[in-house]
């Protein structure tokens, strides 16, 4: 696909304007001693959007940078760099297909939910302990294998549910005793320093739990069975071309949009789940006791709260949510022992991008990850380079994230050593 030389120019002017946007207000609301945190991003934003004219508002008026300058000028820019796609390619299907486009947007929202979901476990482990879970994305393949392992190998044709209670309980066991054994030394001042011994401690937790997957169950790919059948229906009428059709594949929405039976089931699990996660941690007396170790683990002592149960019980639940998310998920992917890495790399890009330590946030940023990651695959008419530029995507985010706004979306500067709020 050639673009033509005006969309180059459209993109080089974006550019311009807007690191140039990203870098003058900033040092403009510096001079003014102006708070500063969201000036890379809104400068940045303003710049694509408006070119010199937004920005010389800001360079005169310098406003306080509320939530209005923020949503305006990105959807403005967003709405500019897809006009200017469009502009380039008027054959794309991104540009002509409603029903593509729809569908593409449909997978990408229930694949980012997914990745959000997973997110919530590393989140909560670095929100209580301030300790980032190299192990992740092995929690993540351990609960897809046991549930392969529960319900096609040792006991075949017992329930998925089953099977996804016992990696549940089994990765929440592996999880407490973990934290018990090797990450209780970093409270009980044994080590000197805590931050690197707890990287090079959960590597070495995710460096030991592949191979030894790999040495027991073997290198060769596995997959389960689908969990649940869609039911054969048409609704209101077989000669009404609104209709919801459902196969034993896939579920098709009014003939335009067609949604993955694994992918739409788990996502489903995943919302029920992760509602459960937030009442769990707002109306129960241990979910605030967590909530209150996040904010202050003196302040919760005092109040009577164990901060080290909290720890264990933190550490748990994350690598418990990860492996859930790879139990829902070994319905519809290859399984090996590797499979985590990329996941956990996307875990990784989707905190960041949601602000360390917000729930919401990471859920929000597995949204918009899997938004980006289909629009990306989607709109690019070569369908192996598309695939080969999956991982990419993230990466651009993330880089984008640390440049514009480093605490992330929903973030916040940490002080008196709380690490995060959900």
């Amino acid at each position: 696909m050639e673009f033509p030389s005006i969309f180059w120019g459209m993109i080089i002017w974006m550019i311009i304007w807007g690191v140039g946007g990203a870098i003058a207000v900033r040092r403009r609301y510096l001079h003014r001693d102006l708070d500063t945190s969201n000036a890379n991003f809104v400068g940045a934003m303003v710049g694509v959007a408006t070119g010199p004219v937004g920005l010389a508002y800001l360079w005169a008026r310098t406003p306080q940078l509320t939530n209005r300058y923020i949503l305006f000028p990105t959807l403005l820019a967003v709405t500019l760099i897809a006009g200017a796609f469009a502009f380039a390619d008027p054959s794309n299907n991104c540009v002509v297909n409603g029903s593509f486009v729809a569908s593409q947007f449909t997978n990408g929202l229930i694949i980012g939910i997914i990745y959000g979901f997973m997110a919530l476990g590393l989140t909560l482990i670095f929100s209580i302990l301030g300790v980032v879970s190299f192990a992740h994305g092995e929690f993540y393949m351990i609960g897809g294998m046991l549930v392969y392992f529960v319900t096609e190998v040792w006991f075949p044709g017992i329930s998925p549910l089953v099977g996804v209670l016992i990696a549940c309980g089994v990765t929440f066991t592996l999880g407490a005793i973990f934290e018990r054994l090797f990450l209780t030394p970093m409270y009980e001042g044994k080590i000197d320093r805590p931050v690197e011994y707890g990287i090079l401690v959960t590597f070495g937790l995710a460096f030991t739990l592949q191979y030894f997957v790999q040495a027991t169950a073997g290198a060769n790919p596995v997959k389960a069975k689908r969990f649940f059948d869609f039911p054969r229906l048409r609704i209101p009428s077989a000669e009404d071309p609104w209709l919801i059709k459902s196969s034993r594949g896939n579920l098709e929405l009014f003939d335009t949009v067609s949604i993955s039976n694994p992918r739409f089931v788990a996502a489903v699990m995943c919302i029920l789940v992760l509602l459960s996660l937030l009442y769990f941690l707002h109306r129960t007396w241990t979910g605030k006791a967590l909530r209150a170790v996040s904010l202050d683990r003196e302040a919760a002592a005092i109040a009577g709260i164990n901060p080290d149960r909290m720890n264990m019980l933190a550490f748990a639940l994350g690598g418990m949510i990860a492996a859930l998310a790879g139990a829902l998920l070994v319905q519809a992917f290859s399984w090996l022992p590797q499979v985590g890495n990329i996941p956990a790399m996307r875990s990784f890009v989707i905190v960041v991008l949601g602000g360390l330590g917000s729930l919401p946030g990471a859920f929000i940023g597995g949204i918009i990850v899997g938004l980006v990651e289909a629009a990306g695959t989607g709109c690019i008419p070569d369908a192996q380079k598309a695939a080969s530029y999956i991982p990419a995507y993230g990466m651009v985010v993330l880089t984008l994230t640390l440049l514009l706004r480093p605490t992330g979306l929903l973030g916040r500067r940490f002080a008196g050593g709380a690490h995060g709020k959900f």
